[in-house]
């Protein structure tokens, strides 16, 4: 009798998770521009250096680690936003600086108007991620919540040029920064040995749940 070869089990990753990293990333400096937004720093953009290597740098990596996990959700947030973080500090390096020589004393006002067009193009590609991240859990879908308000509230705020409207984009964006750092420790504990683990709730599109419960 010939038996019948069985189904090889689909080989482990052979890299650790980087969706904590990454949220983590993504989580820090959030918070720095969200708290500058929101008023409540006397400095000048401490979020900037860490646009560059903590939220820019740093999280494109975790998007190409995910691309080796074969996460295309991972993947696809991870290197978008770290893209995002990358390029709103090279505008403000390069290209903000321009404005007070075509605009004069309206610079302020070009500045305020080019933000408003960089966060509603990522508002639109944050819409289909949110919808997709019903996929993943309740946690990370929460990320892309707060972030589609934020994004929302900060590009009608630059847009109308309304200095209370980017205020209160800066405290939604505090709270994103909140719920990004809470799926990345959940992510992380629930990646370790041990009896401590975070919930980070069931996907609500009734899809099962993936192995790791970060942004994947």
């Amino acid at each position: 009798m010939t038996e019948t070869p069985s189904t090889p089990a689909p080989a482990a990753s052979s890299i650790a998770d980087p969706g904590p990293l990454g949220l983590a990333a993504f989580a820090l400096t959030t918070f720095l521009l969200s708290a500058k937004n929101a008023g409540w720093t006397d400095g000048t953009d401490a979020w900037l250096g860490y646009a560059f290597a903590y939220g820019g740098l740093v999280q494109l990596l975790a998007g190409m680690w995910e691309f080796r996990n074969r996460n295309v959700f991972g993947a696809t947030a991870f290197s978008t936003y770290g893209g995002f973080w990358i390029g709103l500090g090279l505008y403000v390096q390069l290209v903000a600086p321009t404005a007070a020589k075509v605009g004069g004393a309206n610079a302020e006002s070009l500045i305020q108007n080019d933000l408003g067009w960089i966060l509603l193009a990522f508002a639109i590609f944050n819409t289909y991620m949110l919808l997709w991240s019903t996929q993943v859990n309740a946690a990370v879908f929460g990320v892309f919540l707060t972030l589609e308000v934020t994004e929302i509230v900060l590009f009608i705020g630059n847009l109308s040029h309304s200095t209370g409207t980017v205020k209160l984009g800066g405290w939604i964006g505090v709270l994103t920064a909140l719920v990004a750092w809470y799926t990345s420790a959940a992510g992380v504990t629930n990646g370790m040995p041990g009896k401590l683990s975070l919930p980070v709730g069931s996907p609500l599109g009734g899809r099962a749940a993936p192995a790791e419960p970060v942004m994947d």
